[in-house]
C-alpha cells in the first residue's frame, strides 16, 4: 500500500491540475510534462533541456536560431563585425519591455537599454553566481578584470574578443545570454530562480515544484505575424509526472498536447520499424521529426597518465578499434530505435551540422577486420585480454547489451555497470571511468562543439575532454580554425581534425539523434529545429 500511495499521489496532482485547466475555457493552453523536473527558470543556469524549455518561452537574448538553425536578429535588429573579428556591434529594438513585476517601481516593467545586457553578461561571467554558462565568454577581453561589454547609448551594445573568435554570435543564442533586469535580481536575489522576470512572449504565474508550472501571454511582446501579436496561446502549463508511462496514457487521453522522443516501452506502439507513426494514430496525432545535433557516443579514457586508464586494455588503439568494427550500427538503429537516427559511421559531428561530412564513412561493421585488430594487439580471438567494463546508465542498457554481445562474437568479453546518471556524469567529468557512454548535445550551430571534445587544453574536470585525447597536429588545427573567418576554409580543418579523431579512436560513434515530436492534431504551428528548441510562441489551438 505504501508504494501504492506513493505511486498515485503524482497521478492524482496531474488530475487535479487538469481540472483547475478545465476552468479556463475558452482559453487555449498549451500542456506538457518534464519527468526530468526543473530546478530553475533563471537562464544563468538553463544548463539542460529540462531548464532550457520554460526559460525559452520567458526570455529573450539578442540573437536567436530559426527552424534551420540560422542566426536571425532577436533583440538586436542588426549588428555588424570588424574586419579583424574582433568587435561586435549590435543595434537593439525601441519596443522591447521587461515583464510587470513588483521589482519595478510601480511594478510596470520599463524598456530593455543596452546597460540592460552590461549587467546581464557582467553577472554571467562574475565568479560568484557560479553561472555554466561563464566559459562562452571566454575570448572576451577584459581590462583590469572588467569584462569589454560597453552601452555607448541607450541602442548600442558592443563586445570586444581577445581573438577572432567565428562561432562566437551564435554563442549569443544561447539562454545563457538572454537579458535580466537588475531590478528583479537585487530584489529577488537567489529566489530569481522562481520568480523570472524576462521579456518573452510567455511570463511567469505560478509555480508549485514537483507538481505545476504555469506561464501565461505577455501582453506587450514585441513580436507580431501577419499583424497579430505574438504569441497565439493563452497559457502554458507544465507538470511533472516521473512515469513516462503515465505521461503517454495521459497524452493519449488528449491531456497533453504533445511529448518528445521515444520510451522503449511504448515505442513499438507509436512508430512502424520504419521509424513512421503507426497508421492506427494517424487520425490522431502528429509526428514532427528532423535530425537532431546530437551524438551518441562511447568514449575510451586515453590518458597514459591517469591510474584508472594505465593497465586498461581500451588504452590499446587496436582494441578501441576492434570495438568499433565489430557491431552493426545500421542493425542496431533498426531494430532497438525503430530507425530513429542515422547510424554513427561519418565522424563526430552529427548529421544536420553545417560542416558534417557524409563523403568520410569510418568503421563499418566488419567483424573479420576486428578479429585482425585484436590479433594484432596480442589477443588472437581475445585471449588473454582482461574484460572490458562499460559504464552506463540504464536508459542505454539495451543498446549497451547489444554491444556487448556483438563484441563477445569476436572474442571480447564486455560487463556492462549500470550506474545512476548523476554519478556517471560527476565520475566521467573526474576521468574515473576508463570505458563510458555519453552523448554530446550542441549548445550553438557550429561543428567546433564537437571537436572542442579533443583539444587538449579543454581536458576534464575544466573542460569538456572527457577522453583526455591529446594530439599536437590536432591541437595546431583548433587553433587555426578558431581564427579563420572565412567557412569554407575552417570547415577544411575540422573535416582534418575528425580525420585524426576517428584514426585514434578515443570514441565509437553509436548514431545521429533525430528528433521526435509527437503532436495532437489540433496543435498547428509547433515545428522543430535541430539543436531541439521547444518554441511556442507561434503555436495555435484549434
Amino acid at each position: 500500500m505504501k508504494y501504492l500511495t506513493i505511486f498515485l499521489i503524482p497521478v492524482i496532482l496531474f488530475f487535479r491540475c487538469t481540472r483547475e485547466n478545465d476552468k479556463n475555457a475558452g482559453k487555449t493552453v498549451f500542456r506538457y510534462n518534464e519527468a526530468a523536473n526543473i530546478t530553475s527558470l533563471d537562464p544563468a543556469f538553463a544548463r539542460d533541456q529540462a531548464n532550457i524549455w520554460p526559460a525559452h518561452q520567458l526570455f529573450n537574448g539578442l540573437v536567436e536560431l530559426n527552424e534551420k538553425a540560422e542566426i536571425i536578429p532577436c533583440i538586436a535588429t542588426t549588428w555588424s563585425i570588424s574586419k579583424n573579428g574582433l568587435e561586435y556591434i549590435f543595434h537593439l529594438r525601441y519596443d522591447v519591455v521587461f515583464h510587470d513585476s513588483p521589482a519595478f517601481t510601480g511594478g510596470k516593467g520599463r524598456k530593455v537599454k543596452a546597460s540592460d545586457f552590461v549587467f546581464s553578461f557582467s553577472r554571467i561571467t562574475d565568479q560568484k553566481n557560479e553561472s555554466p554558462g561563464s566559459w562562452i565568454f571566454n575570448n572576451v577581453e577584459q581590462k583590469n578584470s572588467t569584462y569589454s561589454f560597453e552601452a555607448p547609448d541607450d541602442s548600442t551594445f558592443l563586445i570586444r574578443l581577445q581573438q577572432p573568435y567565428p562561432p562566437f554570435l551564435g554563442l549569443l543564442t544561447t539562454l545563457y545570454c538572454s537579458v535580466v533586469p537588475k531590478e528583479a535580481i537585487g530584489y529577488y536575489a537567489e529566489n530569481f530562480r522562481k520568480n523570472p522576470v524576462g521579456t518573452g512572449p510567455f511570463q511567469f504565474k505560478m509555480w508549485k515544484e514537483g507538481v505545476k508550472l504555469v506561464f501565461v501571454k505577455n501582453p506587450r511582446y514585441f513580436e507580431f505575424e501577419n499583424g497579430r501579436r505574438l504569441p497565439y496561446l493563452d497559457a502554458v502549463a507544465i507538470t511533472f509526472l516521473p512515469d513516462k508511462q503515465s505521461v503517454f496514457l495521459e497524452f493519449s487521453k488528449g491531456n497533453l498536447d504533445f511529448i518528445s522522443g521515444i520510451d522503449p516501452d511504448y515505442k513499438d506502439e507509436l512508430l512502424t520499424m520504419e521509424g513512421k507513426l503507426n497508421p492506427k494514430f494517424a487520425g490522431k496525432f502528429q509526428l514532427i521529426t528532423q535530425p537532431y545535433l546530437n551524438t551518441e557516443y562511447l568514449g575510451f579514457l586515453v590518458d597514459s597518465n591517469s591510474l584508472v586508464a594505465h593497465n586498461n586494455p581500451v588504452r590499446l588503439k587496436n582494441i578501441r578499434k576492434a570495438i568499433n568494427y565489430a557491431f552493426d550500427r545500421k542493425k542496431m538503429i533498426r531494430f532497438l530505435r525503430n530507425n530513429i537516427g542515422t547510424p554513427g559511421i561519418n565522424g563526430i559531428i552529427p548529421k544536420g551540422m553545417p560542416a558534417f561530412d557524409s563523403t568520410s564513412v569510418w568503421y563499418e561493421y566488419n567483424p573479420g577486420k576486428a578479429r585482425m585488430l585484436l590479433t594484432d594487439a596480442g589477443f588472437p580471438n581475445g585471449t588473454g585480454l582482461p574484460d572490458v567494463v562499460l559504464s552506463t546508465t540504464a536508459d542505454y542498457l539495451d543498446l549497451c547489451k547489444y554491444i556487448q554481445h556483438e563484441v563477445s562474437e569476436i572474442g571480447i568479453n564486455m560487463k556492462i555497470d549500470i550506474t545512476p546518471p548523476a554519478a556517471l556524469k560527476e565520475m566521467k567529468a573526474q576521468a574515473k571511468l576508463p570505458f563510458f557512454r555519453a552523448s554530446w548535445i550542441a549548445d550553438y550551430p557550429d561543428a567546433e562543439s564537437y571537436l572542442s571534445l579533443f583539444y587538449s587544453r579543454n581536458f576534464c574536470p575544466q573542460g569538456p575532454n572527457y577522453t583526455h585525447f591529446s594530439s599536437k597536429a590536432f591541437d595546431k588545427l583548433y587553433e587555426k580554425s578558431m581564427v579563420e573567418v572565412d567557412d569554407s576554409i575552417r570547415y577544411q580543418y575540422y573535416h582534418q581534425m575528425e580525420r585524426l579523431i576517428m584514426e585514434e579512436s578515443p570514441v565509437v560513434i553509436l548514431y545521429y539523434d533525430q528528433i521526435l515530436r509527437f503532436v495532437q492534431k489540433n496543435v498547428r504551428g509547433l515545428g522543430s529545429d535541430p539543436m531541439n528548441l521547444l518554441t511556442l510562441k507561434r503555436v495555435r489551438k484549434e
